[in-house]
């Protein structure tokens, strides 16, 4: 699995040399994950930063047995983890699945500590990606309080049309808060129109 795409996404927002793309890529942990297998399970210690090379994954919370609530999805050039359970190292409180067949590299937390000390240019890169991250939960946060449905389902398709082809209608579904069937209506709804 060839690592240009992570590359081409931390120089985005770092310059490397070839030894210190080479330190960092020696780190990395290739995986190759069957559509539908788990890359982290709630419950599981959270021990890895991942990286999408290829395909789509998932995360989720169990609401209830035959309920999810998916927090968010990652489509290549994109990191996922469980961010508050990898960096406390606590048991995650999040479900990782692939959603098709997927590439993903990982990145231990004991190698990002060491890699902050070693390349300190990696703390701004990650701090860019959390608050990258951190800006996109607080506006799915204010937008699931002051949007309707139908507007959060139409900001989705705008922001994440990718997404929206990769993943099922139940998935986006929860990811908007709303059951299956409202969304199936709203969509029948917009065909109408």
């Amino acid at each position: 699995m060839t690592t240009d795409l992570i590359l081409k996404n931390i120089a985005k927002h770092i310059s490397l040399t070839e030894d210190e793309a080479a330190y960092f890529t020696s780190l990395l942990r290739p995986q190759q994950v069957a559509k539908k297998d788990f890359i982290l399970k709630e419950g599981e210690l959270c021990k890895y930063i991942s990286f999408v090379n290829s395909g789509t994954l998932r995360a989720y919370y169990a609401v209830k047995e035959d309920k999810e609530s998916t927090v968010m999805f990652a489509l290549p050039d994109w990191w996922i983890t469980d961010m508050y359970c990898f960096v406390n190292q606590q048991p995650a409180m999040l479900t990782i699945e692939a959603v098709e067949d997927s590439h993903i590299f990982q990145l231990q937390k004991i190698d990002l500590d060491t890699l902050y000390v070693s390349i300190p240019q990696f703390e701004r890169f990650f701090r860019i990606i959390m608050q990258n991250a951190y800006i996109r939960e607080q506006l799915r946060v204010i937008q699931s309080l002051s949007l309707s449905a139908e507007e959060r389902y139409h900001n989705f398709l705008e922001k994440y049309p990718q997404v929206a082809k990769q993943v099922t209608q139940k998935q986006i579904a929860s990811y908007l808060g709303i059951t299956p069937e409202f969304l199936s209506a709203i969509r029948g709804y917009k065909k109408k129109k």
